[in-house]
């Protein structure tokens, strides 16, 4: 999948991987596509949660070898 700006969270514990994520996400414009990777279990529910409160779309979540890979696409403006 195309991305246009990729976070590398593992080895990180929550909030970390939230707090980078979104710090990316405010780089990003409108509808384009921020990949994350990170290693801590709690954050397949917890970036879940943080596009259902923030209005960005977790487009794909993936789960390889302990490594999640999530694809969020930044909400329209």
């Amino acid at each position: 999948m195309q991305y246009d700006k990729e976070v590398d969270a593992r080895h990180l514990n929550c909030p970390l991987p939230i707090l980078r994520c979104k710090k990316a996400l405010n780089e990003l414009q409108a509808n384009q596509v921020l990949k994350i990777t990170a290693t801590d279990p709690g954050s397949k529910k917890d970036f879940d949660a943080f596009c259902r409160q923030t209005g960005h779309t977790l487009i794909e979540m993936q789960e390889t070898e302990g490594v999640f890979t999530f694809w969020l696409r930044k909400r329209s403006q």
